[in-house]
């Protein structure tokens, strides 16, 4: 860098820092991502603790490290302590991305309630309400007690100092876009105050032993707003998806250092705030149409947990020269793959029919353990007849219609069975490998053909 200079180019990709503007960033070789910010005078390069002075750090082996189970913290909600991995690691730096209005800050006041009452220190940070709007927040969501401490502030120097007044166990910054740096000239919100800003309080995280949660902004695609090295500098990346306009919530984790990031946490959004979904299948099936054709129940694994859903197809003959295809909540490259199969194996003239496929209840799956169900979903609605509603389908088709293996077929039925479904269609590979399931009859099928035949 120049000396004298006073702004430079920064990728909102990765962060990688340019004296001069390009249109590819020469790090992640992203296309028109380098904005231009100033820059902040360099403090000093060596480390320094939180409390001021000076620390140097000492190596030492791994057996002297120790862990202990008291290191997690439950917050009061099993479905996120799930997606957590079994709870909040002290000394962790979360980020919690959504939508605007899909619940982050209701959830996030609700763990710091629970955690209060449990008898821990919180501390709640925030940048964009105040503090007769969060009052008004938690009068609605019920009573809170304890050391749960209220700050608004966007100011990192001043939050850093009341940090180390109050020394609490758990800091919640929402949201991390409205946090500055007095010493960085940009303006909050940027790429370089979002990333001094997360810089300062993974510091103090590691150094103070806090757990930090951080609320993130997203953008029109849906990633969290600001530099992608965000992601890469916290522990846990943890997603809210679901329609605003619908009362059911999904908490996904993107990455995880302490756990699994194929676990979800399903919440339902009420009056007094987010209230965990004890069996997501059940919820997911409820209102379920009995003899309708083009329905069929599928199983999905999320992580370890299997969850039942209604797929559901509409085939009509169209009207224009090209037919329409739509998808909600799968991937619409997959519908058409599989259309194309039926066509080719099948002998279905699929190319003269408009085919729209949703997965019932907003949820967006994209396991391929659901070709099988949209499959036969498919051919009941071109055939209108009804696909028997105590039967589950799962399975991967493949391009020669063959129907391949899934993963955990067992839990999948074992979740069929526990929810009265009396039959399961599923592939013959995994049929041989299983052991008996009472309560329910398995029909193993090699090919799409032999699937058609059982409805």
């Amino acid at each position: 860098m120049a000396k004298g200079r006073t702004t430079a180019f920064f990728c909102t990709e990765c962060g990688f820092e340019s004296a001069k503007w390009t249109g590819q960033c020469p790090a992640c070789r992203a296309w028109n991502t380098m904005a231009e910010e100033p820059v902040g005078k360099k403090e000093s390069s060596r480390h320094t603790a939180v409390g001021g002075g000076k620390t140097k750090a000492r190596p030492i082996r791994l057996a002297e490290v120790s862990i202990e189970e008291q290191d997690r913290i439950s917050t009061g909600y099993r479905e996120l302590d799930q997606v957590l991995g079994s709870g909040i690691v002290a000394g962790s730096l979360v980020l919690v991305g959504g939508d605007p209005g899909i619940g982050k800050s209701t959830l996030l006041l609700q763990v710091c309630r629970n955690l209060a009452a449990s008898g821990h220190k919180v501390l709640y940070i925030s940048g964009e309400e105040s503090l007769k709007q969060i009052k008004l927040r938690a009068n609605r969501i019920g009573t809170v007690t304890g050391e749960l401490l209220f700050l608004c502030e966007t100011s990192l120097d001043d939050i850093e100092e009341a940090i180390r007044e109050t020394k609490p166990q758990v800091v919640v910054i929402d949201s991390i876009q409205t946090m500055y740096r007095e010493d960085v000239s940009s303006a909050p919100g940027s790429v370089s105050q979002v990333r001094e800003s997360t810089n300062i309080l993974l510091q103090i995280a590691k150094g103070m032993g806090i757990s930090v949660f951080i609320v993130g902004h997203v953008t029109k695609e849906g990633v969290v707003a600001g530099p992608r090295v965000l992601e890469h500098m916290v522990d846990t990346v943890l997603y809210f998806e679901g329609d605003r306009n619908a009362s059911y919530r999904i908490l996904r984790g993107v990455k995880n250092r302490f756990g699994s990031t194929n676990e979800i946490g399903v919440f339902e959004m009420r009056e007094q705030g987010l209230e965990e979904v004890d069996n997501p299948s059940e919820y997911l099936l409820s209102g379920r149409p009995e003899e309708a054709s083009g329905a069929a129940v599928a199983c999905s694994i999320e992580g370890t947990r299997p969850i039942l859903l209604e797929v559901q197809a509409l085939v009509a003959q169209t009207n224009f020269g090209m037919a329409r295809r739509t998808a909600a909540g799968t991937d619409y490259n997959r519908v058409n793959l599989l259309m194309a199969v039926l066509e080719k194996r099948c002998h279905y003239e699929m190319s003269r029919y408009d085919a729209y496929v949703n997965i019932a209840g907003g949820v967006r799956m994209n396991e391929p353990a659901l070709d099988l169900a949209i499959v036969l979903a498919l051919v009941s609605s071109l055939k209108d007849r009804p696909v028997n509603p105590k039967c589950i389908i799962f399975g991967e088709v493949g391009l020669s219609g063959e129907v391949r293996a899934v993963s955990m077929a067992e839990q999948r039925v074992r979740e069929a069975v526990k929810l009265g479904f009396e039959s399961c269609i599923l592939p013959q590979v995994n049929l041989e490998k299983m052991k008996k399931v009472e309560g329910i009859a398995l029909h193993g099928v090699r090919n799409v053909r032999e699937a058609i035949g059982w409805i």
